[in-house]
């Protein structure tokens, strides 16, 4: 494998593999798995993708109905272009061989959470596997395109003037340096800080948290959407329950039957999700019930069966036959608002450093995304990379940097791994109880205190020390290079992204003292009009700035 790229894209969901696909076909793209399969939140995703194609429908319609999720914080220049080139993206998909389903020869559409119109495209109720799959294939079949997995980003390369030239990488039992002229971050979310999450394991806010220590701008972490129906039953994990349903019909019960979200909006289930997530987390709260009913017996049997297919066969794997019974559900965390500050171009503030998709934060989702709209990022940004323009490719035939660098052996001690292992159970449960759906100062606060003493343990471990004082061309060699110290690697590096990403989500969310769109304080309930503005992150270069000012010692 050569260690120089014109072009990194780290993460290979809908975001990585559609951006790698749109960049110009001239360079050298290498696109960085952590999984020798794609495993991304896309590949779950249900429901579908929205877009404004029908008669009935237009641009101005989903324009506005984005805005009025985002609670005052959408961009609307992002926003107009997301959505008016969404089109154009559908186009591009349906040739390539995703097949949506149709009503005749139309492409169907099908109605969810806070949408004015039906608008939202599918592939029954496994669109996210039918775009990835399809999407998977092209990149196998191009030939500039070089998949690198498994293999974990560590951390960014910047050269003496601050540009982004590559990452450090855990490749195996090795870590080693890969050089590019420009690294697309396209890692997805990170819901796995929190305990109870419809994410997959592989989502643990890397993008975010590399950038940040690179000293990258970031935006608006503490607005984490919370899905209403996750599957709640013993063993089963929180299994997505797609808005779908409830757009086809199905009805959010008690254990009586009671319509109980009509409670606190005149939508119900079809409110908005941070509105519908509230309404079972109160009405839990109430009843100290441990879940809410999904009921999908008001759909018809055919529409069922041809419609949601994976839903069907998963709550019958778990013993739930959902056309005699409803389906016990309970919200879950299931996507980040916040992310990277990157401009429509997907520039970030560090030159040569790109974010596309949940990575990023281009305005598109403002304090809480509209259903469906999380697909359509990935496209419509991914697009843009194609206007990517390096300054002087790479030469393909770069030095071995085993020659040019120095090899140090290392060992992993049984320290490191219970120490890994206890902060990897502990940290989503704390970030869940603390900056779950609501929230409150005292508990935000003790947080932020908890988690700064793991992040200081965590970095006194031996492995963390080793790992950080990594320099440009040296490689470590971890002894023995198996796949038990493979797995280490990576979990360690999971855990140093997930401390420093619950940190920021906890100490973002203490800080905005007010409730909006996804982030609801029980101390602060109401919206207010001065707190509509922008969290903005920039810690590394503060302490920089504050180091060299005298303000603190470096």
């Amino acid at each position: 494998m050569t260690d120089k790229f014109d072009v990194l894209v780290i993460g290979a969901g809908a975001a990585g593999l559609y951006t790698a696909l749109c960049l110009p076909e001239h360079l050298h793209v290498g696109l960085i798995n952590k999984n020798t399969l794609p495993v991304s939140a896309s590949d779950w995703a249900q429901g579908g993708i929205a877009a404004a194609i029908a008669p009935e429908d237009s641009a101005a319609l989903h324009v506005q109905d984005t805005l009025a999720a985002g609670a005052g914080l959408c961009d609307l220049d992002a926003v107009k272009f997301l959505v008016e080139e969404a089109g154009a993206c559908i186009d591009s998909l349906v040739k390539m061989g995703v097949a949506f389903d149709r009503t005749g020869p139309d492409l169907a559409l099908t109605l969810e959470a806070a949408h004015s119109r039906r608008r939202v495209l599918h592939a029954a109720d496994t669109t996210g596997k039918a775009v990835i799959s399809t999407l998977t294939a092209k990149v196998l079949s191009r030939k500039n395109i070089q998949l690198v997995s498994p293999a974990f980003a560590l951390s960014l390369w910047l050269d003496e003037t601050g540009r982004c030239q590559g990452i450090s990488s855990i490749c195996g039992s090795r870590v080693k340096w890969l050089q590019a002229q420009a690294v697309v971050l396209a890692t997805g979310g990170g819901g796995q800080v929190f305990a109870q999450t419809t994410n997959p394991s592989v989502s643990t806010g890397d993008g975010v948290a590399i950038a940040w220590r690179a000293g990258a701008l970031l935006r608006d972490l503490e607005f984490v959407q919370f899905h209403p129906t996750a599957l709640s039953t013993a063993g089963a994990p929180r299994f997505l329950i797609s808005e779908a349903v409830r757009g086809e019909g199905a009805h959010l019960v008690d254990s009586k039957g009671y319509r109980f979200a009509f409670d606190s909006h005149p939508s119900g289930e079809l409110a908005p999700r941070d509105v519908v997530s509230r309404a079972i987390f109160r009405h839990l709260q109430k009843t100290g019930e441990p879940h809410v009913w999904l009921d999908l017996r008001p759909i018809a049997v055919d529409r069922l069966r041809y419609r949601f297919p994976n839903i069907i066969q998963v709550c019958a794997d778990w013993g739930i036959d959902i056309f005699s019974e409803p389906v016990p559900v309970t919200p879950a965390a299931h996507y980040w608002m916040g992310g990277i500050v990157a401009d429509k171009f997907n520039q970030t503030s560090i030159p040569g450093l790109y974010a596309v998709g949940e990575t990023a934060s281009t305005g598109v989702h403002g304090a809480n995304r509209l259903a469906s709209n999380s697909l359509l990022e990935c496209l419509v940004f991914g697009a843009q990379m194609g206007l990517l323009q390096v300054e002087s490719p790479i030469s393909k035939a770069s030095a071995d940097p085993e020659a040019a660098g120095e090899i140090l052996e290392k060992s992993i001690s049984e320290k490191d791994i219970e120490a890994i292992e206890k902060l990897r159970v502990e940290l989503p449960n704390l970030v869940w109880q603390s900056a779950g759906i609501c929230r409150g100062q005292r508990d935000l606060e003790s947080a932020i205190v908890q988690i700064e003493i793991w992040r200081q343990e965590f970095a006194s471990l031996p492995l963390s020390q080793a790992l950080d004082n990594l320099r440009p061309g040296q490689i470590i060699d971890f002894s023995p290079a198996d796949a038990e110290n493979s797995s280490i690697l990576r979990n360690w590096g999971e855990v140093g992204n997930l401390l420093d990403i619950g940190y920021l989500i906890v100490k973002s969310a203490a800080f905005r003292t007010e409730s909006r769109g996804g982030h609801y304080r029980v101390d602060y309930p109401l919206t207010e009009p001065d707190w509509c503005t922008h969290t903005l992150i920039h810690y590394f270069n503060w302490y920089k700035s504050a180091a060299q000012s005298g303000q603190i010692e470096d």
